[in-house]
C-alpha cells in the first residue's frame, strides 16, 4: 500500500524539515535528510541544505554542518545557490574558523553558475577585521572593485571598525573620504563605531567632532552612541560633559536604557560624587528600569569606594528581602572586600560564614587576604585548604595572596612551600609578586630560603625576568 501512495514534495519535505528544526531535533532532521536520499522519496534541493546548515550552524555542531556540506557536493545531491553559501560562510566566520570561510569564497568565484556578492564578501571582510587582520580585509576589499562587485555602508563600516580597533586613525579618516566620494553616506552604526573607539582611546574631544558631523549630516545619534559618548567623558572625569549629554538624550527624545545609567552611575562614583551617584541610581527606578546585575555592582562597589560600607550593607540587606533571584555572590564579594581593607574582619566574616555553600574561589581569596594584610597568618593557612572540602580550588590570584601574605610576615618557608603548589598546578607569580621577591633579595640580611624559592622555581619563569636571574646568579 506504501507504493501507491503519493510522495511528498521537496516543498513539503521542507516545510516538515522545517519544523522538525525549529523544534532543535536536528539528529532527527539529519536522519530524516538521509533517508529521503537513500529512499528517492524526493529531491532535495538548496533550501532543503539552507534549513539544515542553519539549525547545525545554530546549535554549534560545526563538524555536522562541515560534513553535510561535502556530502551535499562531493556526491551532487542538489545546486547550491548563494544563499547556502552565504549560511556556510557565515558560520563559518561566526564559528572562528575565517580561513575555510575563505577558500569557499574562493570556490564561489571560480565557479560557474554561482558567484560571491557583496553580502558574501561582507561576512568575510567583517570577520578579518574581527580577527585583526585588516590588511586581509582590505586585499578583498580590492578585489571586489576588480571584479566589479560594489561595496556598500555595512562593507566601509566593517573596515572602519578594524582600522579603529588598530587605532589606525589617519586610515579611518581617509576611508570615510572615499566612502562620501563615492556618495555612501555613513550611517548612525558607522558613526557610533567611530564614536565608541575614539572614546575607549580616550580621544573624547575627537570623538566630538564626529559628533558634530553627525548632525551636520542629519544623521541622528542614537542611545548606542550617547552611552558611548558619555562613557568616554567619564574615563576622562569629566563628569560636567557626561551629565549634559545625558540631558541632550533626553532633550532629544531618546530614552537613557540601563547601561546608560550604569556608565554615569560608574564614573560619578569613581569620581567622588557619590550622593549624585545615588539620585540617578534612585531616577533609574522611578523612570521604571530594573537594575540590573552591573548596576548593583556599580554602586555596591561606589559606596564602598567612598566610605560608606555601612550604606553598602544597609542595600545588601535589602536585595536578601526582596528574594534569592536579586542576589548574586559578587554582591556579597565586594562588600567582603570593602570590610577587609577597612580592617574590619569581624563582618568580612560574617558575610564570609553567611555564604555558607554559596562561597566561590574569589570570596575565599578576599578572605585570605584580609588575614594576611592584618597578619593573621594562622588563620589565613587553615582557610586556603579548607578550598577543597568546599570542592573549590585555589586559582592563580588565591596562590599569590597566600604567597606575598607568607614573603610579608616572614614565612619564608611556607612561602616556598606555596611557590612550589603554583609550579607544579602550572600558575605563576604575578609581577607584584616578583617585585616583593626583589625586593626581599635586596636586603642584607635576608633569609637563605629566599634563594631557595627562587632556585626551585622552574627556569623558564625566572627567564622572563632577567633581572631576577642575575640577582639569582
Amino acid at each position: 500500500m506504501s507504493r501507491t501512495r503519493r510522495l511528498p514534495s521537496v516543498i513539503q519535505f521542507n516545510q516538515l524539515l522545517s519544523r522538525v528544526v525549529n523544534l532543535k531535533q536536528y539528529s532527527a532532521a539529519i536522519h530524516l535528510f538521509k533517508d529521503i536520499c537513500n529512499l528517492g522519496i524526493c529531491v532535495p534541493n538548496a533550501c532543503t541544505l539552507s534549513t539544515l546548515l542553519k539549525g547545525l550552524f545554530r546549535e554549534n555542531r560545526i563538524n555536522e554542518a562541515q560534513d553535510l556540506f561535502r556530502k551535499i557536493v562531493n556526491e551532487g545531491l542538489c545546486d547550491l545557490d548563494v544563499v547556502t553559501y552565504g549560511i556556510m560562510i557565515d558560520g563559518l566566520c561566526k564559528a572562528g574558523n575565517t580561513p575555510m570561510a575563505i577558500q569557499l569564497l574562493r570556490v564561489m568565484k571560480k565557479g560557474r553558475s554561482c558567484k560571491p556578492n557583496t553580502h558574501i564578501y561582507n561576512m568575510v571582510i567583517n570577520s578579518l577585521c574581527k580577527d585583526s587582520m585588516i590588511d586581509s580585509a582590505f586585499k578583498l576589499f580590492d578585489e571586489m572593485s576588480e571584479i566589479g562587485i560594489s561595496c556598500n555602508a555595512v562593507t566601509y563600516n566593517a573596515l572602519i571598525c578594524g582600522l579603529c580597533n588598530l587605532s589606525r586613525w589617519s586610515e579611518v579618516k581617509m576611508l570615510m573620504e572615499e566612502m562620501i566620494g563615492y556618495k555612501i553616506y555613513p550611517e548612525v552604526v558607522t558613526f557610533t563605531t567611530l564614536v565608541n573607539a575614539l572614546c575607549k582611546e580616550g580621544l573624547v574631544d575627537e570623538a566630538e567632532d564626529v559628533l558634530h558631523i553627525m548632525k551636520q549630516q542629519n544623521v541622528i545619534p542614537n542611545v548606542f552612541t550617547y552611552n558611548s559618548s558619555i562613557d568616554g567623558y567619564c574615563l576622562q572625569g569629566r563628569l560636567d560633559e557626561a551629565r549634559h549629554m545625558f540631558r541632550e538624550m533626553r532633550r532629544k527624545g531618546l530614552k537613557p536604557d540601563v547601561a546608560t545609567y550604569n556608565t554615569i552611575l560608574q564614573g560619578l562614583f569613581r569620581g567622588g560624587l557619590c550622593c549624585d551617584a545615588l539620585v540617578f541610581f534612585d531616577e533609574l527606578q522611578a523612570v521604571g528600569l530594573k537594575p540590573n546585575f552591573y548596576t548593583y555592582c556599580n554602586v555596591l562597589d561606589g559606596l564602598c569606594r567612598n566610605s560608606q560600607v555601612e550604606r553598602a550593607l544597609l542595600l545588601l540587606d535589602a536585595l536578601e528581602h526582596k528574594g534569592e533571584e536579586h542576589l548574586h555572590i559578587s554582591y556579597y564579594n565586594i562588600v567582603m572586600d570593602a570590610f577587609c581593607e577597612n580592617k574590619n574582619l569581624d563582618a568580612a566574616q560574617a558575610i564570609f560564614k553567611g555564604l555558607d555553600s554559596k562561597a566561590n574561589v574569589v570570596a575565599y581569596t578576599i578572605m585570605i587576604k584580609g588575614y594576611c594584610q592584618n597578619g593573621l597568618l594562622d588563620e589565613a593557612q587553615y582557610l586556603f585548604p579548607s578550598m577543597d572540602q568546599a570542592n573549590l580550588s585555589p586559582d592563580e590570584v588565591t596562590y599569590n595572596v597566600i604567597v606575598q601574605g607568607n614573603l610579608r610576615n616572614h614565612k619564608y618557608e611556607d612561602a616556598a612551600k606555596f611557590l612550589e603548589d603554583m609550579d607544579a598546578k602550572g600558575f605563576s607569580p604575578s609581577s607584584s609578586t616578583f617585585a616583593l621577591l626583589l625586593d626581599l633579595l635586596d636586603i642584607k640580611e635576608h633569609n637563605s630560603t629566599i634563594l631557595k624559592i627562587f632556585q626551585k622555581w622552574s627556569q623558564s619563569t625566572l627567564n622572563k625576568n632577567q633581572q631576577v636571574k642575575q640577582l639569582v646568579c
